[in-house]
């Protein structure tokens, strides 16, 4: 039996333990997921300064001669990655959710990372939809200014001519492929809102024609007429003259076909290409006869801010910690 030395020696360590189950209890959780230290990302673009403005007087200038009604003008925006794709997939879908979120790894060592918010087109049952987002505002920091913003870009005579002649081009695309008379716009110039911007969006649907398929449907809305302009072929034109590299994925799409004959393609944007060492980031503006130049180019930086910051945060993630383990019993 333990002397009264003993009992006092193991009550006192009794005690002691508690105390510091106790303490460890009440001491903060230690972080359990990865930590973001958000910064300024650092990067270039492919557009020397000067030439994207530059490059809408021009494409104003094809327009006012009669050549197009709008031209969509990008810029390529580079920086080096220094993170796994898939921790900026993980920051982007909590710093930009959007509708399609995705992150596509190709045996070449390519990455494909994306928060896009538009569709080209989806089919579903034989009804075809599509999404045309054109218009386009920066956040605001108060609730009361981007309520005033949104009201602005509603209220913006050239932005809804913008949208109308993208929806116009939406139904006639739809026009080709779908039944005569099926064809109508739904949820006309609502707006939606994104971590970084604002858009005018609305709704075209049809029905898919008798002896047409998705692939039909693909093939009459592709490209999109929000990553090119109008009328497409002439305005594709007009951008591979003034656009100084290839677009690459920029403006092609992301999605799905089933078994059952349906389809859901979202257009590549807000989307970083990974590949040896270097994310590339596009974003481009519609310009129509009245655009500022310099409005223009603030917008194609607010549209690839949102992947850019994404990135930038991610290089900043710690691994998981391990919570503190409580004192053992000796």
């Amino acid at each position: 039996m333990p002397g009264p030395g003993e009992r006092s020696t193991a009550y006192d360590e009794a005690v002691a333990r508690l105390d510091a189950m106790t303490a460890g209890l009440a001491a903060p959780t230690p972080p359990t997921v990865s930590t973001l230290h958000p910064r300024k990302p650092v990067f270039t673009s492919r557009t020397a300064v000067g030439d994207y403005p530059g490059a809408v007087e021009r494409a104003k200038e094809e327009i006012r001669a009669g050549e197009a009604f709008q031209v969509v003008l990008s810029q390529r925006y580079e920086m080096q990655p220094g993170a796994d794709p898939l921790d900026v997939y993980r920051v982007l879908r909590t710093t930009n959710p959007s509708p399609y979120m995705y992150l596509l790894r190709f045996p070449d060592g390519t990455d494909v990372v994306g928060s896009s918010p538009e569709a080209l087109v989806t089919v579903t049952g034989g009804r075809a939809l599509m999404h045309p987002i054109a218009g386009t505002r920066w956040r605001g920091q108060t609730p009361e200014e981007d309520q005033q913003l949104a009201a602005d870009l509603l209220a913006d005579d050239k932005e809804r001519a913008e949208h109308l002649m993208l929806v116009d081009l939406g139904r006639n695309d739809l026009g080709r492929v779908c039944a005569p008379g099926t064809v109508e716009v739904l949820d006309f110039m609502g707006i939606e809102r994104y971590s970084h911007v604002m858009h005018i969006v609305s709704t075209v649907v049809g029905e898919v024609a008798e002896g047409r398929t998705a692939f039909d449907v693909l093939a009459a809305t592709f490209p999109a007429g929000t990553l090119s302009g109008a009328p497409k072929p002439r305005a594709m034109e007009i951008i591979e003259a003034l656009e100084p590299v290839r677009r690459g994925l920029y403006g092609g799409t992301v999605g799905y076909l089933d078994f059952a004959g349906d389809l859901d393609m979202a257009i590549a944007i807000r989307t970083a290409l990974i590949r040896n060492g270097v994310a590339y980031v596009q974003a481009g503006a519609g310009i129509v006869a009245d655009s500022d130049p310099l409005a223009e180019e603030r917008e194609t930086l607010a549209k690839a801010s949102a992947v850019l910051q994404a990135i930038a945060t991610a290089q900043t993630m710690t691994p998981v910690q391990q919570a503190t383990a409580l004192p053992q019993r000796p």
